[in-house]
């Protein structure tokens, strides 16, 4: 906010404006400089604790009393943050990133201490590039974890195979095509609608309309929202799209239909014509083809398969659900796909 002062001397606005950008700087610097520092300390404790442990194998059984001795020493002369349970962290903050230098600086202990809670090595990769890739708070990343999104992301995917688990935890959610941005389930617990009460389309829209924030970190990276009820006119006619978003990594429109009962064909239809009409009448020329989600509370196979079949447009069906989902289904059912994958490859 430019001061008075300042708008009566119109002279000084850039050398403000260029000594603010140039303290900005220095503050991200440094606290980048912070953190760094603060993550190789705490992996060098968790380093010393476990060397101690194996140069001790006899005192094993007594790890968490030398543990709870530790803290007690540490948190004497060095105050705040050595718990037993934050020098637990550190001790498996070391075991779980062999190197120090595989580090990121984007990311906090706070961040660490929830991919930590990870044990499945393959999923917490890929939380933590989720993490940097999408500039996650650590509410946000716990909320991901929360919700299953490793699970989901894989499950969208259809015909899972192991390479796109290693794909998944080796770089995170890549997004080359139209379907790398689909979830299914997507996830809208922040909403806090009832689950068993028949709620209308509009009930649904103006909801994540006033969680729009939650609603993109939801949809995934590179959504940037357009508005709502876009009008489409042909023939005189007027229609109104849901929702309309465009990313920025697919250079693309994304328009998302709203259903609050199972996937019809009739909806498939209206959402074909919405994209024709984007892609004649709004796209620029450096703008690739446009997408369409239609929100559903349910899908078969076989609807899905007849009412998007053999259609030009990107057009894909997903459930949403107004609750966070039984995580242990999710894993049991990407096990499920990937001992099917497995069976048929031996074949």
């Amino acid at each position: 906010m430019v001061s008075t002062n300042l708008t009566n001397n119109s002279t000084l606005v850039p050398v403000v404006n260029e000594i603010r950008l140039i303290l900005d700087t220095a503050r991200s610097n440094v606290a980048r400089q912070v953190n760094n520092e603060l993550l190789k300390t705490y992996w060098n404790i968790g380093r010393i604790i476990c060397e101690y442990e194996q140069s001790n194998p006899e005192r094993a059984d007594y790890g968490k009393q030398t543990l709870k001795i530790l803290s007690t020493e540490l948190t004497k002369e060095f105050g705040k943050g050595f718990s037993r349970s934050n020098l637990q962290n550190m001790r498996q903050f070391y075991l779980s990133y062999e190197k120090c230098q595989t580090l990121s600086s984007k990311l906090s202990w706070s961040h660490y201490c929830e991919l930590l809670s990870i044990s499945d090595a393959s999923k917490r990769s890929f939380y933590e590039k989720e993490a940097i890739n999408a500039n996650w708070s650590v509410r946000e990343l716990k909320r991901q974890i929360d919700s299953s999104l490793f699970e989901r992301l894989l499950l969208s995917r259809g015909d899972t195979n192991k390479e796109e688990v290693l794909e998944l935890a080796l770089k995170g959610n890549e997004i080359t095509q139209p379907a790398d941005i689909i979830r299914d389930p997507y996830v809208f617990e922040f909403l806090g609608l009832p689950e068993n009460k028949p709620v209308m389309e509009s009930d649904v829209e103006r909801a994540l309309l006033q969680q729009i924030e939650k609603f993109l970190l939801e949809l995934g990276r590179g959504f940037m929202f357009v508005g709502t009820q876009q009008r489409i006119t042909i023939n005189n006619t007027h229609y109104y799209a849901d929702m309309v978003f465009y990313n920025k990594i697919l250079r693309a429109y994304i328009l998302v239909e709203l259903k609050t009962t199972k996937l019809t064909p009739e909806a498939a239809g209206q959402i074909n014509m919405y994209l024709n009409y984007y892609a004649a009448e709004v796209n620029d020329t450096d703008d690739n083809p446009p997408i369409g989600i239609i929100l559903c509370t349910d899908k078969d196979s076989v609807t899905a398969e007849y009412a998007l079949g053999g259609l030009s447009n990107n057009i894909f069906a997903s459930r949403y659900v107004l609750y966070m989902p039984n995580k242990e289904d999710l894993i049991r059912q990407v096990e499920a796909v990937l001992e099917k994958w497995h069976k048929k490859d031996n074949d």
